[in-house]
């Protein structure tokens, strides 16, 4: 796994730089290896969709909680904003409380490649690492 890299998005001046009802966060909620930031910023391009990466925790999956990541063109009130790796990365409330020192990696091999969950919370996680459960 590649380790996290320092913020590369320069930071706003003050608070009042981001929109309103937005906060700022940083990696101890969740980090971006080198190698997943440069495949955010290669799928944001290619994509067009957004420049943030919404990564969420909804119900589902064999072990109960799984996650999703799509991304958006602007976060929404009561999110928080982490800048990691190069990326812009935007979570809800109550996917931060699950999410919180979580490390997404990213690896290109051809069996077992994808992006990588590595979340500290989780009890138990699938085989596949898209669900785990606390």
């Amino acid at each position: 796994m590649s380790a996290p890299v320092s913020d590369s998005i320069p930071a706003p001046a003050s608070a009042t730089a981001l929109p309103e009802g937005v906060r700022e966060g940083n990696e101890k909620l969740v980090a971006l290896t080198t190698d997943a930031g440069v495949k955010v910023a290669s799928l944001i391009a290619r994509e067009k969709q957004g420049d943030l990466l919404r990564i969420a925790i909804t119900g589902g999956g064999c072990n109960g909680l799984s996650y999703k990541m799509k991304f958006v063109p602007e976060p929404r009130r009561g999110d928080i904003l982490v800048r990691t790796a190069g990326a812009a990365v935007v979570v809800d409330p109550k996917t931060a409380l699950y999410l919180k020192g979580t490390q997404l990696d990213y690896s290109n091999k051809m069996v077992g490649g994808g992006f990588k969950f590595s979340n500290p919370n989780a009890k138990a996680s699938c085989s596949c690492g898209e669900s785990f459960s606390v």
